[in-house]
C-alpha cells in the first residue's frame, strides 16, 4: 500500500461540500449516500457495547434521541445545559481545566470529569473550543491510562481520546497515543478495558495520523487476536474481545483500495471463526468476509469497454454500472457458500442457538451469503420487485433526524457507521450535520 496519511484520505473526498450544501442535502426526504466507495473518512459500557450487536430495527433507524446516560454525571450536565445556550461551552471549559490540573483531584473525581467531558463532546461539535488545547489535553488524558487508575477512569479516558480525535483529527497524534492504548489491550486483566481499548485504538489509527504501513500493522495485530481466539493478549476464548478485534479490522479495512495481499491469511482466520460458539464473533467474521468480497470488485469506467472477469448480477438493470472481479478472495468459495448457507438457515445448530438469536443469525448470514455470491450486493439487499418492476436493492436506511435518510448500500459504509455510532452514540446526528470528518467518512 502507498504510504499515505489516512486522515487525509478521509478528508480529501468531500472538501468541496460546504456546510450549507450539506444542510440542503439533509433537508430532502431521501438524502442518499454518494457512490464513491473509496471516499475514506463505546458505548456507556464498553463490554456491553462489544458483546451486543444492535437489532435490525436499530440498524435501520438512527436518531439523536438515543439514550446516552453515562452514570449520573450526565443528568447533572444535561440539567445545567438547559439554563443557557452558551452553558455547555462554560461547562466544557471547566472540565478541560480540571483535566489539565490533576494536583488535587481524586480517582473518582477524574472519572466524573472525564465522563462530563465525553458527554459534552458527544452532544456538541466543539472543534473551536478544543482545537488549540489538544496538545495539552491529550497528554493529560493519557495519564489516566496508567495501570493504577480505576477501571472507570481508564474507560472514560479511552472514550475521551476517541471523541477528541473525532472532533479534532490529527496528522501526528497516532505515535503518541497508540502505544499506551495497545498496552491496555495486551496487559489489562479486565475484559471490558480490553474491548474499550480495542475500539479506541481503531479510532486513533483511523483519525490520528497513522500511515498506511502503520494501519496495516494494526490490522495484523487485530488479526492475530482473532486467530488466537484472544490468547495472544491473554483473553483466551473471550468472545467480546475477539468480536472487537474483528470489528476494528473491518473498520480499518475500509481505507485501502486493494486488499488482495491480505486475503489469503485473513480469510483463513475469518472462515475459522464462523464455527465459533459465540454468535457475535461469527457475525463479525462474516461481515469481514463480505467486505473482502465487496472490495475485490472494480467498476468498468467505459460502458462499451470489453473486460475480463466481468461480474454477472441478474439484478443489475440494463445500462447500469458494470463490475469486474479484480482478484479471487477465497480459493474454496463453494465450501464457504455451503457454510454460510447452513448458518443462514441455522438448521445445523438449532439446539445451541437461542430462539431470540435465530432471526438475527438468519438475517445477517443471508446478507453475507448474498454478497459472497454477488459481490455487487450490499447489506440488507432485497431482490423483491417494486411497483416499477425493479428490485429494491439494499434496504438499510439510516434516519438523519426528521428530514432525511442515508442509504447504507455498501459494507464499507456499514463498518464506518458502526464505528462512529459506537463512539458518538446519540450525538451522531449532531456530528454528521456539523463535523466535516464524520460527514466525509460517510458521504
Amino acid at each position: 500500500m502507498p504510504d499515505l496519511d489516512l486522515r487525509r484520505q478521509v478528508l480529501e473526498s468531500g472538501k468541496t461540500v460546504s456546510r450549507k450544501a450539506r444542510a440542503k442535502q439533509l433537508s430532502g426526504a431521501n438524502s442518499k449516500a454518494n457512490s464513491a466507495a473509496n471516499s475514506p473518512a463505546a458505548s456507556r459500557n464498553a463490554s456491553r457495547a462489544a458483546s451486543r450487536n444492535v437489532s435490525d430495527e436499530e440498524e435501520a433507524n438512527l436518531s439523536d434521541e438515543t439514550s446516552m446516560s453515562m452514570n449520573s454525571i450526565d443528568d447533572v450536565v444535561a440539567a445545567q445545559l438547559e439554563s443557557s445556550p452558551e452553558a455547555w461551552k462554560a461547562l466544557l471549559e471547566d472540565r478541560i481545566t480540571e483535566i489539565l490540573d490533576r494536583k488535587r483531584s481524586s480517582t473518582d473525581g477524574r472519572a466524573d470529569t472525564l465522563a462530563a467531558f465525553c458527554y459534552l463532546l458527544k452532544v456538541h461539535y466543539a472543534y473551536e473550543e478544543i482545537d488549540r488545547k489538544v496538545a495539552e489535553l491529550v497528554p493529560a488524558i493519557l495519564k489516566s491510562l496508567k495501570s493504577d487508575s480505576s477501571e472507570r477512569e481508564t474507560q472514560n479516558a479511552l472514550k475521551a481520546i476517541e471523541l477528541t480525535l473525532i472532533t479534532v483529527p490529527s496528522d501526528d497524534l497516532y505515535d503518541t497515543v497508540a502505544g499506551p492504548i495497545k498496552r491496555i489491550i495486551e496487559n489489562s486483566e479486565s475484559s471490558a478495558l480490553k474491548v474499550a481499548a480495542l475500539h479506541t485504538h481503531g479510532i486513533v489509527t483511523f483519525y490520528g495520523g497513522a500511515s498506511s504501513d502503520e494501519a496495516e500493522e494494526v490490522m495484523d495485530f487485530y488479526l492475530s487476536i482473532a486467530e488466537s481466539d484472544g490468547y495472544s493478549i491473554e483473553a483466551g476464548d473471550d468472545g467480546a474481545v475477539v468480536t472487537a478485534a474483528l470489528e476494528e479490522w473491518g473498520f480499518l479495512a475500509t481505507l485501502p483500495d486493494d486488499l488482495e495481499h491480505v486475503c489469503d491469511i485473513a480469510m483463513e482466520v475469518f472462515v475459522e471463526q464462523l464455527s465459533s460458539s459465540d454468535l457475535d464473533v461469527q457475525v463479525a467474521a462474516g461481515e469481514d468476509i463480505a467486505l473482502l468480497f465487496e472490495k475485490s470488485l472494480g467498476e468498468v469506467d467505459d460502458a462499451d469497454e470489453e473486460v475480463e472477469n466481468e461480474v454477472e448480477d441478474p439484478d443489475i438493470p440494463r445500462g447500469g454500472p458494470r463490475f469486474f472481479k479484480r482478484y479471487s478472495v477465497y480459493r474454496r468459495q463453494d465450501q464457504l457458500q455451503h457454510t454460510l448457507t447452513a448458518l443462514a438457515t441455522t438448521s445445523h445448530s438449532v439446539g445451541r442457538v437461542a430462539q431470540s438469536d435465530r432471526k438475527r443469525m438468519r438475517s445477517n448470514f443471508s446478507d453475507i451469503l448474498n454478497t459472497v455470491e454477488y459481490p455487487t450486493r450490499g447489506p440488507r439487499y432485497s431482490t423483491a420487485l417494486s411497483s416499477s418492476g425493479r428490485s429494491y436493492g439494499s434496504r438499510m436506511q439510516v434516519k438523519i433526524g426528521k428530514s432525511g435518510e442515508m442509504s447504507i448500500d455498501k459494507w464499507w459504509k456499514l463498518f464506518r457507521l458502526k464505528a462512529l455510532r459506537r463512539a458518538l452514540q446519540g450525538g451522531f446526528l449532531t456530528h454528521y450535520e456539523n463535523n466535516d470528518v464524520v460527514f466525509e467518512s460517510l458521504p
